[in-house]
């Protein structure tokens, strides 16, 4: 993964390079909030959707060049690139997908059967297939030849707030208000699976590269790792301060990335499919050791640590750096903050048996999840007891006062 691209309620597009010697760039020409961005499959352009209700393609280059696409009436929440690079799809406010050319840069064609916002619009692997996402609480499957819409999904409850494809093509998995992520069959247009994980609103997902893991991003501030293999809840990230609003996983699947509304981009080391726990072992060993040594350089190789609990985010800040855990991949433009320590690993044994592994995976992961929810607990008990503070302070003030009145 070589470069990062946000969009921003301060109506911007940001390119993070993940090289540590090279800086960010800010790219400005919006009029209002960047609602979704995408890199074109070779990475030569970046599309990006916004309330202002245009769609810009950009060269990602010092200029910050970009082209206007004009045509929808109300805010664009949504754009994608086909697999070939040769197409876009966008969703909108004002209740269509619409469908352009990326080389003449023109609009083609509106799909136009929801009846109320639509959120987000993708296209299937091959680009034959569309799938969109709306506030009228359906998911529309569509042919992007005949220009129909195929089917429609009924099951949530809530609204539709994001759906994407499966990397093989033939399953579609959708985040709603309701709480919950479904996962159907495209051909026979069944319901697969179906998770209630997230106490709160799921605003985006992602599917790994591999089809067997999907992460999903909530208002409860965590992202979710499932196991579509197994039909389960893998892991549980902590992080973000606030809603977690969009995650990605990068092309090769080493990496995610994931937005909030704390102003943090976080990027994530994937290693929760990992098979080889010795290897795991090894780099923790390495990595004590080093911190033991008292090397403080960084370097751009962070040590992987057993489970998605372990990844900690390189967290890149527009505002404020937190004093939270963080991965040895960060920006070194961000003021760097406390590294957690993580205590030595038990002596190397090649012939570790797979069962005890998995189980030292587990029990590395909720040991973190413990730590991450204490870290949390210990926050909101200070704040709680400042209030508390503040409070008695109030009644003192006004106590003294009744008795000066009196």
């Amino acid at each position: 993964m070589k470069q990062i691209a946000t969009g921003s309620m301060d109506s911007c597009l940001m390119i993070w390079n993940m090289k540590l010697q090279m800086r960010a760039y800010r790219f400005v020409g919006h009029k209002d909030a960047v609602t979704s961005v995408q890199f074109s499959p070779s990475g030569h352009l970046v599309a990006s959707a916004s309330r202002d209700k245009t769609v810009r393609l950009w060269v990602p280059s010092v200029k910050g060049e970009s082209t206007v696409f004009r045509a929808h009436t109300g805010t664009v929440r949504s754009v994608n690139f086909s697999s070939d690079g040769q197409s876009l799809v966008t969703a909108s406010d004002d209740k269509t997908i619409k469908v352009w050319t990326v080389h003449r840069q023109k609009f083609l064609f509106s799909l136009s059967q929801h009846i109320n916002w639509v959120r987000c619009a993708k296209f299937s692997p091959d680009g034959m297939l569309i799938v969109s996402a709306s506030d009228d609480k359906t998911v529309k499957m569509w042919d992007k030849t005949s220009r129909e819409c195929i089917h429609s999904f009924y099951e949530h409850a809530g609204y539709a707030n994001y759906v994407d494809f499966h990397p093989s093509g033939t399953c579609i998995a959708a985040a709603s208000t309701d709480n919950t992520v479904k996962v159907w069959d495209i051909r026979t247009h069944k319901l697969l699976q179906h998770y209630e994980v997230h106490s709160a609103v799921v605003n985006g997902l992602s599917f790994h590269p591999s089809g067997n893991y999907l992460i999903t991003a909530s208002n409860d501030s965590t992202l979710k790792i499932l196991d579509l293999v197994e039909g389960r809840l893998l892991y549980t990230l902590h992080g973000h301060q606030g809603p977690a609003t969009c995650v990605a996983f990068s092309r090769n699947g080493d990496y995610f990335a994931s937005g909030g509304s704390d102003e943090q981009v976080m990027v994530w080391k994937t290693n929760f499919d990992r098979t080889d726990y010795t290897e795991v072992l090894q780099q923790q060993h390495k990595a004590c050791t080093q911190g033991l040594n008292g090397d403080s350089k960084q370097t751009a190789e962070a040590a992987e640590l057993p489970s998605g609990h372990g990844s900690q985010p390189e967290r890149r800040s527009r505002s404020r750096s937190q004093n939270r855990p963080t991965q040895a991949l960060r920006d070194p433009s961000v003021p760097s903050s406390q590294q957690q320590q993580v205590p030595p690993p038990p002596p190397e044994d090649k012939r570790v048996p797979a069962t005890l592994a998995n189980t030292l995976e587990h029990i590395v992961a909720q040991l973190d999840v413990l730590t991450q929810t204490v870290a949390i607990l210990e926050q909101r008990l200070t704040l709680t007891e400042d209030k508390l503070k503040e409070c008695i302070d109030n009644q003192h003030k006004i106590a003294l006062q009744l008795q000066l009145q009196g």
